[in-house]
């Protein structure tokens, strides 16, 4: 159906602009019933998107900054893989006390969820010390060498407790005010071990240098895995230490 599907949030809906920076989907901004808000089409399952917009639903009853999802005119949430969810203003964090406020915010999430379920087809970094594949993540196409110390950095983390992580903390995907902070682009959010979201500038979660290291080789080893083979991704494994 594509972005016909936009007609089921209202007769008046319609596309204004094409955004930028997104990979896995097409987002833009739009009206729905003359208000501004962000509509996102890609791919994902109806139980992939059920599990997102219902942790979104969540975190906004519990007193976070979110991009909530705007039901259609008959309650649903999604629509063959489209979505529409309330417009944030901000800007990005810029200085030490931003990052700050921003690593609290991560820390309220990760209180929020634990004991969350799964995103359905999703692998945890301590899963993939065991399985090869999980969403994007598909090990056999990385170097053996480079899966070694990804699962070295990984292991580090077993025997922790998990909750959600958003996944992909970085400054585009915060918006912030003087009173808040927003969260946006769930896209990469699943159950894990926090200290994949905690490895922030200036060491805003006030990590010890033994926690940062830890934090650090997770996190370096995750993005290399879930965007192999990008640019990005050979960058990131090259911060991963050898076994």
């Amino acid at each position: 159906m594509g972005w016909e599907a936009l007609a089921y949030w209202g007769k008046d809906a319609t596309r204004l602009e094409r955004l930028t920076g997104g990979v896995a989907n097409d987002v833009w901004r739009v009206r729905i019933d003359g208000r501004l808000a962000i509509a996102r089409l890609g791919t994902r399952s109806d139980a992939d998107l059920g599990w997102e917009m219902g942790l979104l639903q969540h975190l906004d009853r519990n007193g976070m900054t979110v991009p909530v999802p705007i039901p259609t005119v008959d309650g649903r949430l999604f629509v063959d893989g489209l979505v529409v969810m309330r417009y944030l203003e901000g800007g990005p964090p810029e200085t030490e006390r931003d990052w700050r406020r921003v690593a609290d915010t991560l820390r309220e999430l990760h209180w929020l969820t634990q004991d969350w379920p799964q995103r359905p087809g999703w692998r945890s970094s301590t899963d993939l010390l065991k399985t090869d594949r999980g969403t994007r993540i598909d090990l056999t196409a990385m170097p053996a060498e480079g899966v070694a110390r990804c699962r070295a950095a990984w292991a580090r983390l077993a025997g922790r407790r998990t909750c959600v992580v958003h996944g992909d903390a970085n400054p585009r995907n915060i918006l912030m005010t003087e009173d808040r902070v927003a969260l946006i682009d769930w896209d990469e959010s699943h159950v894990d071990v926090p200290d994949l979201d905690l490895e922030l500038p200036h060491n805003a979660a006030d990590l010890d240098p033994d926690a940062w290291d830890i934090a650090h080789q997770a996190s370096a080893a995750w993005e290399a895995a879930v965007c192999w083979k990008d640019d990005l991704s050979v960058r990131r494994l090259a911060e991963v230490r050898a076994v």
